[in-house]
């Protein structure tokens, strides 16, 4: 049976459902390590931003990203 789903470049099925296994056999305290690691790498910034802000901040980010 063909994969019908479209993937962003580097993806693919079975990238997909490596990740899902790795989120679905974590435990509840890997996932909060993993979350708070997240929160501490300080190359990264996490904001609050308004849904309805959301597309354009993605459309700023993806014109940033070229």
């Amino acid at each position: 049976m063909k994969d019908s789903n479209r993937y962003p470049p580097g993806w693919d099925l079975e990238r997909v459902r490596r990740l899902i296994q790795h989120y679905e056999s974590q435990t509840d305290e890997e996932a909060i390590a993993e979350d708070e690691a997240a929160f501490e790498d300080p190359t990264m910034t996490v904001m609050d931003i308004p849904t309805d802000l959301v597309p354009s901040v993605r459309t700023l980010l993806a014109e940033q990203a070229k």
